[in-house]
C-alpha cells in the first residue's frame, strides 16, 4: 500500500510520527484508533487489521519501530488471529464481552465475567450445515392450529353485508348461550374450545342438509377424543348409507354362487341337523327408533366430520356385556368377549344410542303429543312428539323436587332386544313356506313374551335406582343468588351426563368415558357352558374285528354258497336243452 493510498482513505489513521516517548499515551491512543463502534463490532477484526497494516507501513517508512510498539503490535495481531473451528477472533470476542459490562456494569463483574463470555459464545454459534437438521418439522399444535385457522376465515364481502331475518330458522343452535347457562353449574368445556366446537359445527352445517344440529357431547379416548354432533337430515336429502349398498352387493354375490355351486354339486344324501340358529333382530329404519337421529364425530374442530353408521340390536346387546376404553381411532378394532360385530365407530354409536336414551330429558310440558294424531304403534306407544307452544316454562324450585315429576324421557327406552320396538322372533316372512308333513311333525315354539318399556315422555320419578342411589341429582346453580339459578340435572346412571332448565330453554350434554355406573369391578362374562356329548349306544357302538377262525368259517361259507350257486345254474341250463 502506497502514501498515496493511505492518505486519500478516509477511514486510515493519521500518519503522523510516533514519538519515542510516552508509551502509554500511545497504547492509549492505538486503543481509540483500533477499537470499533458498538454499531460496527461485527468487522473490527478486518478494519483492526487493515489499519494495523498501514500503522505498520507508515511506521516503517518514517521511524523504526521500538521493541514495546513491536510487542503490541504482535499481541494485537495474535488477538486477531481467526479460529478454524468457529471462525470468530479472541479480539472480538473480548470487545463484546467488555462492552456488555460497560453497557450493563453489573456488580462484581469479574465473578460473572466466565458466564458473560459462555453467553457471547451461545449468540455467534452457528450448527454445520445440514438438510435434515435446517428442515423445520410442525409440532402437533402447530398443524392444529393451522387446520383451525381456516374456522375464523370471514366470507366474501358480499356476505358480510348480508344481515339475518329473524323470523328464519337455523339449525345452527346458540352454543355459546347454552355453554353459559351449563357453565353456571360448573360444567362444559372452555369457552375457548366451545367456540371452536361452534365454528366447526357451522361447517358441517354448510356442507350438508341437515335441518337440525345440536352438540351431544364430547367422549375421552386413550389417544384422542370424540366430538359429537346430533343432527337430522331434511325429509328428501338423507343419503343412502354406504352399509345397505355393500350388504346388498354381498347378497347378489352370495346368490349367485349358490346357483352355480347347485348346478355342479351334485345331491348329498347325509343328514343334516335340523337345528337352526336364532335370527339377529333386523336394524331399525333411518329416522325411526335408536336409528331416529344421525352423528358425526370429529377428533378435533376443524378435522373433517365423519358421519357414524346406523346401529343394530345385536351391537346394543353385546355392548351391554362389555367395556372398553375408546382410543380415538374409529377403524380401530374392538377385541372382546362376546366378539363385538364391529369396529369402534360401532361401539361408539351404540353407546351413544344407550346414553340419549337413559339420559335425555326435559321439563314437563315441554313437548307433547300431537292431538289430530291418534294412532298408536304395535305395541300401544307413540313415536312423535311435538314442541308446546305455550309452555310457559316450571319454577325453578319444583324442578329440583327430589321426586323428579317435572322432568320426562324424550328419546324412546330401548329394550332388552336391542330395539325400542319389539320384533318377533317366530313370525315368518311372505317367502317362507314349508311342506306340510314337516310342519305337522315339527312342534310348534312357545311364543315369547313381547317386551315392553316404558313410553315416551315418562317422568324420571319412574327410573329405577342404581344399587340404592337415585338415579338423578337435582341442584341450584347457585344458592346464593338463587333468583338467578338455573336447575342442574346430573345423572348417577351415565356419569358425564347433565341437563340444565331456566325458563323455557333446557339443553343435554354429556363430557365423559362413555361408560355405565356400576357398584361392581367389571369382569369379562364367562363363556358358555359346554355341551353333553351324545349318549353311547347301540346304533353308534363299533363291532369287534373278527378271530381268524371267524374269517376261515366266512370263507368256507361264502365257497359253498358260490359252488351251490353253480350247480343250480348248471342244472337250469341243462334242463333249458331238453
Amino acid at each position: 500500500m502506497s502514501e498515496s493510498e493511505v492518505a486519500i482513505d478516509p477511514a486510515a489513521e493519521p500518519t503522523e510520527t510516533l514519538p519515542t516517548e510516552g508509551t502509554e499515551e500511545k497504547v492509549e491512543e492505538e486503543r481509540k484508533s483500533v477499537e470499533p463502534p458498538s454499531s460496527e463490532r461485527n468487522s473490527a477484526a478486518a478494519r483492526s487489521q487493515k489499519s494495523l497494516s498501514r500503522k505498520s507501513s507508515s511506521i516503517r517508512n518514517e521511524t523504526p519501530l521500538t521493541s514495546t510498539e513491536q510487542d503490541f503490535i504482535n499481541a494485537k495481531s495474535f488477538l486477531l488471529s481467526t479460529s478454524t473451528s468457529s471462525g470468530d477472533n479472541l479480539y472480538d470476542h473480548l470487545v463484546r464481552v467488555l462492552t456488555r459490562i460497560f453497557d450493563e456494569r453489573p456488580q462484581n463483574a469479574v465473578d460473572i465475567f466466565e458466564s458473560l463470555s459462555h453467553d457471547e459464545k451461545k449468540k455467534k454459534f452457528q450448527g454445520e450445515f445440514s438438510t435434515v437438521h435446517n428442515k423445520y418439522e410442525k409440532t402437533t399444535e402447530v398443524s392444529l392450529a393451522e387446520i383451525q385457522e381456516k374456522l375464523f376465515a370471514r366470507g366474501d364481502a358480499d356476505d358480510e353485508d348480508i344481515v339475518p331475518e329473524d323470523d328464519v330458522d337455523s339449525p345452527l343452535p346458540n352454543l355459546m348461550e347454552l355453554a353459559y347457562f351449563f357453565e353456571q353449574g360448573g360444567i362444559g368445556l372452555s369457552r375457548e374450545e366451545m367456540i371452536r366446537i361452534w365454528l366447526a359445527m357451522k361447517d358441517l352445517v354448510d356442507t350438508h342438509p341437515l335441518e337440525h344440529v345440536r352438540f351431544w357431547g364430547k367422549v375421552f379416548g386413550v389417544e384422542q377424543n370424540y366430538i359429537i354432533a346430533e343432527a337430522e337430515y331434511r325429509e328428501t336429502e338423507e343419503p343412502e348409507e354406504e352399509e345397505e349398498a355393500e350388504e346388498d352387493e354381498k347378497d347378489e354375490l352370495a346368490e349367485k354362487d349358490e346357483d352355480g355351486e347347485e348346478e355342479e354339486v351334485e345331491e348329498d344324501d347325509t343328514p343334516k341337523p335340523d337345528y337352526k340358529p336364532p335370527l339377529d333382530p333386523p336394524k331399525e329404519e333411518n329416522r325411526t327408533g335408536c336409528n331416529k337421529k344421525t352423528y358425526f364425530v370429529c377428533n378435533d374442530p376443524g378435522k373433517p366430520w365423519i358421519k357414524l353408521p346406523s346401529v343394530t340390536p345385536m351391537q346394543i346387546q353385546i355392548s351391554r356385556q362389555i367395556k372398553k376404553f375408546f382410543t380415538g381411532r374409529l377403524d380401530a378394532p374392538v377385541i372382546s368377549f362376546p366378539p363385538f360385530p364391529g369396529n369402534e365407530s360401532n361401539y361408539l354409536r351404540a353407546q351413544i344410542a344407550r346414553i340419549s336414551a337413559g339420559t335425555h330429558i326435559s321439563p314437563l310440558n315441554f313437548y307433547t303429543f300431537d292431538e289430530e294424531e291418534e294412532t298408536e304403534s304395535d305395541d300401544g306407544g307413540r313415536d312423535n312428539f311435538m314442541k308446546n307452544e305455550e309452555f310457559e316454562g316450571v319454577p325453578v324450585r319444583e324442578l329440583i323436587d327430589p321426586t323428579l315429576a317435572n322432568w320426562v324421557h324424550h328419546v324412546q327406552h330401548i329394550l332388552p332386544q336391542g330395539r325400542t320396538k319389539w320384533w318377533n322372533p317366530n313370525q315368518k316372512g311372505d317367502d317362507s313356506f314349508e311342506d306340510e308333513d314337516e310342519e305337522e311333525e315339527r312342534e310348534e315354539p312357545d311364543e315369547p313374551q313381547p317386551e315392553v318399556g316404558l313410553p315416551l315422555l315418562t317422568p324420571l320419578s319412574e327410573d329405577i335406582d342404581v344399587d340404592g342411589v337415585p338415579p338423578w341429582t337435582a341442584k341450584l346453580s347457585s344458592t346464593l343468588v338463587p333468583q338467578h339459578a338455573v336447575a342442574i340435572m346430573r345423572s348417577n346412571l351415565w356419569p358425564g351426563a347433565y341437563a340444565f332448565a331456566s325458563d323455557r330453554k333446557f339443553e343435554n350434554v354429556y363430557i365423559g368415558l362413555g361408560h355405565k355406573y356400576s357398584a361392581e369391578n367389571y369382569s369379562p362374562p364367562p363363556p358358555p357352558v359346554i355341551q353333553d356329548e351324545f349318549p353311547p349306544g347301540e346304533a353308534i357302538t363299533e363291532k369287534d374285528d373278527p378271530t381268524p377262525e371267524e374269517e376261515a368259517a366266512l370263507r368256507n361259507a361264502q365257497e359253498e354258497e358260490a359252488e351251490e350257486e353253480e350247480a343250480i345254474e348248471e342244472g337250469e341250463e341243462e334242463d333249458e336243452d331238453d
